[in-house]
């Protein structure tokens, strides 16, 4: 019983995997459920024993996604000591700026849907969001508990953004103008507030 459980959560979470890819490229409205099905390898019945409804798995995915964020900003900031924050910009504004749209940042490319989703999605999203700010607010120093929440929000709000942005234009020349000055209002936030994992300063 225990191994078909265990067979079951593996189907689930490939087809999860599967579909946060296909939400993040195509969007909500882009993928049916026969597509996803088709996309994960199995039929639409299958994907419905998982799933009770499209939004159902949007929801899942969203949540799984930023999930994904807030476990990479606590590795950064356990790795990386002082520096953690630069190195998620950088992150953030190379690799994630230039991957294939299916493996895209979460909170980058799928927030545009969220807005227009029901409240059962909205509500999931409000929960891990305010996650993975807690967890970039907990990385930095200085400054009131209420001022660091403050440059967490903006740091997540430009990095999104800026990427969002940097995607949408066609011409590569404006994506990078757009990347580098992102980055630098990204910097000068956290020229003050790099931490170590303990919360002793160290020089930038």
């Amino acid at each position: 019983m225990a191994h078909r459980a265990g067979r079951k959560e593996e189907s689930r979470a490939r087809i999860l995997a599967s579909a946060g890819r296909g939400f993040r490229k195509q969007g909500y409205g882009g993928l049916g459920i026969d597509a996803l099905a088709k996309e994960a390898g199995v039929t639409s019945g299958a994907f419905y024993g998982h799933f009770k409804s499209k939004s159902a798995a949007f929801r899942d995915a969203v949540t799984a996604g930023l999930g994904e964020l807030q476990r990479a900003i606590l590795d950064l900031r356990a790795t990386s000591g002082a520096r953690w924050c630069r190195r998620l910009v950088d992150f953030y504004l190379g690799e994630r700026l230039a991957c294939d749209l299916s493996e895209s940042c979460a909170l980058q490319s799928l927030t545009g849907d969220v807005a227009r989703a029901d409240d059962d999605v909205r509500e999931a999203y409000e929960a891990e969001f305010g996650k993975v700010v807690a967890a970039m607010a907990d990385g930095l120093q200085g400054g009131s508990g209420k001022a660091r929440r403050a440059d967490a929000l903006a740091l997540l709000a430009l990095l999104t953004g800026g990427v969002s942005l940097a995607r949408a234009v066609k011409d590569q020349a404006l994506g990078k103008e757009i990347a580098e000055a992102v980055r630098a209002s990204a910097l000068r936030i956290t020229q003050h507030r790099l931490a170590t994992p303990n919360g002793a300063r160290k020089g930038t």
